[in-house]
């Protein structure tokens, strides 16, 4: 649905075709996507993220430790101030009490991996990115700090991770808890990719965890394996995917259908974010040349006097006015534009690890189903042979840690593929509105501009026009004739007979012939007057 893009490249230099090409897109988004609008709550949050103001991000401080530098934020978690509604989200946040910690960018990293393995299959909202130049500037630290709250917000208000005990303990948990959280064993083996196989369902383990004391962290069911298992349980796997042996599920037609939405989806709002940015920079442009064009026209007016001067110098400071607008129109869009579109290809992106999430699982188990094979085949053969029995037996144990981490790998792919289509479900409602409100703001912001733009020279005509009224020699004053002159001769000077007959420049009066100008009279030197006959007279001499 956003097969438009050619009508914007094939129009750039036209000022209309960004805002035609906008109001296409958002027609078409619309159309397959949003369905009608929801009702408007004035008096509610703008966005999800709102309803969770009472977590905020402050007071950015920079430490160092040796070769070290890094910037620190406290962390503030407050009790809503709003009654809470009969939603259990709305209840889980009303429950909370007064904390205040101290956390640093590695430790938003820390929460961001650990949700993507604690409720894999959900769509973590993005967190801002690492920057290695200039980013102890007070400009990227407040950018950063922004984006930190935004993300903590819309995880305390995700369904899906709300109840994580990760954000519990990033919220919540004093120092010497929080470093013994992220270096703790159960941390290492969540962070394997591969040791998850065998870990059991994530939510089971989520409340066997709850029911500890504070401070202790439950130990795996299985002992962590040694690096020579897993890296065999990593070759199993690459073995799986390479032959494309994979469990068939009865939702894997829905899957791929919203693998080619989101790609599709993810190329198409690329594009658009270029042309935004391009839009973005073309109106700094503007407001630098009109800032210019004042600047020449004030020049300009200063060498002329009077009138003329100050109305120069009127268009000169309207040319000013018009700059400053451009410039903060420019800033805006790309604040509730540009910035906006950017943030949907970041959530896009988080869409992709989740779908990404659930075909790790899904090879997970496809190798753990071969291995039981493998092992069921082994066991048959060693039972078929004679004095084979105590190998029997053991191969029998194995077999049953396999098919129990077989059942195990089963339920985690259906958990996680059931998480999948929530919230691909719930991103396809919330982002839709979310693009609504976008397009709808830049609409509303090229109409106010262009409004202001408007009053702007509509304030200069009168001023301009009062000038040219006020100067009064616009126009040349009228020949008149003079009544006594006689009619053969010509009162008019040359000049007077060239305006009124600019390609012919003498006529006879009477006859409306031309004729040729005889030259003056010798003998009376004080007649100036050009005569006209009608024959030349004849020569000396003739």
């Amino acid at each position: 649905f956003f097969s438009d893009i050619s009508v914007f490249k094939t129009d750039r230099d036209n000022f209309y075709a960004p805002i035609h090409y906008l109001v296409t897109l958002y027609l078409h988004v619309m159309m397959a996507m949003a369905g009608p609008a929801p009702p408007q709550n004035s008096q509610g949050p703008v966005r999800p993220e709102d309803a969770a103001s009472h977590i905020t991000v402050s007071d950015p401080v920079q430490h160092t430790e040796g070769m070290n530098k890094y910037t620190s934020y406290r962390v503030d978690v407050r009790p809503p101030t709003t009654a809470p509604s009969t939603d259990n989200q709305d209840i889980m946040l009303a429950n909370t009490t007064y904390s205040a910690v101290l956390r640093r960018y590695s430790d938003f990293l820390w929460l961001y991996e650990r949700l993507h393995r604690e409720k894999a299959g959900a769509i973590v909202p993005p967190l801002p990115e690492k920057q290695a130049v200039a980013r102890f500037s007070a400009a990227f630290v407040e950018d950063r700090r922004v984006n930190l709250e935004r993300f903590l917000r819309r995880v305390a208000v995700h369904p899906e991770l709300a109840d994580s005990k990760c954000l519990d303990t990033f919220l919540r948990a004093d120092d010497i808890t929080f470093r013994a959280a992220k270096n703790s064993q159960a941390d290492v083996v969540l962070s394997q990719h591969l040791a998850q196989s065998i870990q059991g369902d994530p939510a089971m383990q989520h409340q066997q965890q709850q029911q500890l004391p504070p401070g202790a962290h439950m130990q795996p069911p299985h002992m962590p394996p040694p690096k020579k298992e897993g890296f065999k349980r990593w070759f199993a796997e690459a073995k799986t995917s390479i032959s494309g042996d994979l469990v068939k599920s009865p939702d894997d037609d829905i899957f791929e259908e919203i693998n080619r939405y989101v790609h599709g989806l993810d190329t198409q709002m690329k594009n658009v974010y270029g042309q935004a940015s391009g839009l973005v920079r073309k109106g700094k442009e503007i407001a630098n040349g009109l800032f210019e064009f004042g600047l020449a026209f004030n020049l300009l007016g200063q060498s002329e006097a009077d009138a003329l001067g100050n109305a120069l110098g009127q268009m000169g400071d309207a040319a000013d006015r018009l700059s400053v607008l451009s410039a903060e129109h420019a800033d805006r869009e790309m604040a509730k534009f540009e910035e906006p579109l950017l943030d949907y290809i970041k959530t896009i992106h988080s869409v992709k690890l989740a779908l990404q999430r659930r075909h790790e699982k899904r090879l997970t188990y496809s190798t753990c189903l071969s291995t039981m094979e493998a092992k069921q085949t082994t066991l048959a053969r060693l039972r078929a042979t004679p004095g084979m029995e105590a190998k029997a037996y053991a191969a029998e144990m194995s077999l049953r840690r396999a098919q129990e981490a077989c059942n195990n790998a089963q339920d985690d792919f259906a958990t996680v593929s059931q998480r999948v289509l929530r919230e691909v479900d719930r991103f396809k409602r919330e982002k839709a509105e979310d693009m609504r409100r976008t397009v709808l703001d830049y609409i509303n912001l090229q109409v106010e501009y262009n409004k202001k733009m408007e009053e702007v020279w509509a304030n200069l005509i009168p001023q301009l026009e009062s000038v040219q009224l006020e100067g009064g020699g616009g126009e040349a004053a009228p020949v008149v004739s003079n009544p006594n002159a006689p009619s053969s001769a010509v009162s008019q000077s040359p000049a007077a007979t060239e305006q009124q007959h600019p390609h012919q420049p003498y006529y006879n009066q009477q006859k409306n012939n031309p004729v040729t100008p005889a030259p003056p009279t010798v003998n009376d030197p004080s007649n100036i007057s050009v005569q006209y006959r009608t024959d030349p007279p004849p020569l000396a001499g003739m």
